[in-house]
């Protein structure tokens, strides 16, 4: 589950640098002859993902496999220090009004779709309009797109009013009448018009699910779209086992597009990389094989074995991977390329704001869930099941991203089982028949329900959160599904508690907080938390220029967001990444949602 809001026009700062490498990538071998097999790419995913159109995303992982079919206009520049925005398809970055309310984005010219049989056996140029028409799905009603919720704050002249149209007639989204806010001024030209200012809007304009999208592929497969997805990037789908795997393979019609970057001077890794791979022509790899691997120990053995050519090292073998943040001498022997950074990211566990024992913003409501936030014993979790790569987070948000502040210390990163009981007992809840088990102020059972995954590691999260409710006295009992099948759930409100990572899509730390902005309810407000104040500072937010005054915005936000606790964020993850010694050029910008065009596998493919 990743995508917050927005992803510089003209000048917007950098991120935070968010840590190098620990080893430099070996040199590589000679090139493939001609004639050789194809290279072969092979990842594995944590979950199964369930379709591949843009604007339903199963979860975040399926973003991450879209994103190598469907282009947005910018992306960021893979080994450049922090965040720096370039023009993907765009020939350049977007031209604005002076008060960031009115913005020209001019595309590259002869941008092609891949082949496919909706375009009649002619070829397909990207156009302006196919950027209008996807922002369009996003607000169509009948998308039902949980994306709606980080769109509909960019405040496109028109484009609210056009969903609500279609909602008050209840007849289908004009996709022909003209929106004031957004428009093909010609074939290459996209103008974007604004309610209020923006000063970050092209970082709204990364996601694939911005990425550019043709009618004619839309109407032709309706409901079967996510099986089709067709788009203009270095890679198509080539095979889908639905339970087991997806196949991408290199799309013919993909334009030249050459490895570029600009790693800092002192990078000595990044500069490594792009000294060998500078100029070459993507994709480097002909064929990714994504492997479903739910559980975590098989997918550490795949790795280890050789079935996986790179891998995010699952937490509880992190101390296995690089104990002491270095990588293990038995795979430093092995030539094994390892990359460590702190991750602009975290878990969290929601309470749902509308559930009938959590939910609400009375004093002994927020002090139930305050008090259940003090219970979860975080750095425990950090010991035992990652291994001990993370850190204890204090405020939503993530390192590396503004409004991030080290030093900002609060209730949220603590750990009291005496102050949580103390809470419960001022507030009513307490053990009125001496059984051991607290009683609502009202007299009722106080039980709450934890949705969780039938997988090893969400049963060994299950059982640390068992012990620290046990330890104040509040019944906790789990309702376990699939990850695609909680996702719905936990949007439909019908969840009342949940545990998910989510990681930035961007380095403006808006994108964190809005799980807690009341208009993105159903999206990616899961817990359903509404508050006026919090509104209010996140619209103002989202409207300034990144400064001091913005800096201090941040630290209201996040006292509100701990102060109601509808959300517990627990921490924020080291994250460990290990390539393969055949692997060339893997070092993932983390605000990236593509990468496998632009990593090179030396050895091919056996068959």
């Amino acid at each position: 589950m990743n995508e917050p809001p927005a992803r510089s026009r003209v000048r917007v700062p950098a991120a935070l640098a968010l840590g190098a490498a620990t080893r430099a990538f070996a040199r590589s071998g000679p090139s493939r002859s001609a004639g050789a097999a194809p290279k072969t790419l092979r990842v594995a995913l944590p979950v199964t993902v369930g379709g591949l159109d843009p604007v339903r995303p199963s979860d975040g992982y399926a973003q991450d496999v879209a994103a190598h079919i469907f282009e947005p206009l910018y992306n960021y520049d893979p080994l450049a220090p922090g965040a720096r925005l370039v023009p993907l398809t765009a020939a350049a970055m977007p031209e604005h009004s002076a008060d960031f309310r009115q913005w020209t984005i001019r595309l590259q010219p002869g941008i092609r779709f891949a082949d496919d049989p909706a375009f009649g056996g002619r070829p397909r140029e990207l156009v302006a309009a196919d950027y209008v028409y996807a922002l369009q799905r996003i607000a169509d009603p009948r998308n039902a797109s949980l994306l709606w919720g980080n769109v509909e704050p960019l405040r496109i002249r028109g484009l609210a009013a056009a969903r609500q149209r279609a909602l008050e007639a209840k007849r289908p989204f004009d996709y022909d009448a003209r929106i004031e806010g957004l428009r093909a001024l010609d074939r290459s030209t996209l103008r974007i018009e604004l309610e209020a200012p923006r000063p970050r809007l092209p970082y709204a304009l990364v996601a694939p699910s911005r990425g550019a999208q043709a009618r004619e592929v839309v109407e032709r497969y309706g409901d079967a779209l996510p099986e089709h997805p067709v788009g203009t990037g270095a890679y198509r789908l080539a095979e889908w086992r639905r339970a087991s795997r997806m196949v991408l393979e290199r799309n013919p019609a993909f334009r030249e597009m050459r490895w570029a970057a600009q790693p800092a001077e002192d990078d000595a890794q990044g500069q490594a990389i792009a000294a060998r791979l500078a100029g070459r022509a993507l994709p480097l790899a002909d064929r990714v094989e994504i492997s479903f691997i739910e559980e975590d120990q098989p997918r550490w053995l795949a790795f280890l074995e050789g079935g996986l050519d790179v891998i995010e090292v699952p937490g509880e073998f992190a101390s296995l991977a690089m104990p002491h943040g270095e990588l293990a001498p038995y795979l430093a022997a092995r030539g094994v390329h390892a990359w460590r950074y702190a991750e602009p990211g975290a878990s969290r566990t929601m309470f749902n704001l509308d559930d009938p024992v959590l939910g609400g913003l009375q004093p002994e409501r927020i002090a139930l869930r305050r008090a259940l936030a003090l219970a979860l014993d975080g750095p425990r979790e950090i010991r035992l099941l990652q291994g001990g790569s993370a850190a204890v987070a204090h405020s939503p948000v993530y390192p590396g991203c503004s409004g991030y502040d080290a030093g900002f210390a609060s209730e949220m990163g603590e750990h009291s089982p005496a102050k949580a009981k103390a809470l419960l007992d001022l507030h009513g809840y307490t053990d009125r028949d001496g059984d051991g088990w607290r009683e609502r102020p009202d007299g009722t059972p106080l039980e709450v329900t934890m949705a969780t995954q039938p997988e090893q590691r969400s049963r060994r999260l299950d059982e640390l959160m068992k012990l620290a409710f046990d330890a104040i006295g509040v019944r906790l009992r789990f309702a376990p599904a699939k990850f695609a099948e909680n996702v719905k759930a936990a949007r439909a409100g019908r969840l009342s508690m949940w545990t998910y990572r989510l990681v930035a899509a961007s380095p403006d730390g808006l994108g964190a907080l809005t799980p807690w902005y009341g208009p993105a309810s159903g999206g990616a407000n899961l817990a359903r938390f509404r508050l006026s104040a919090f509104d209010a500072l996140y619209e103002r937010l989202d409207e300034l220029p990144d400064g001091p005054e913005r800096e201090a915005l941040f630290v209201q936000a996040k006292k509100l967001a701990v102060a109601y606790m509808p959300y517990k964020v627990r921490w924020h993850r080291i994250a460990c990444e290990l390539a393969q010694p055949w692997v060339r050029g893997y070092r993932r910008n983390p605000f990236r949602f593509d990468w496998y065009q632009w990593v090179d596998v030396e050895r091919q493919d056996p068959r």
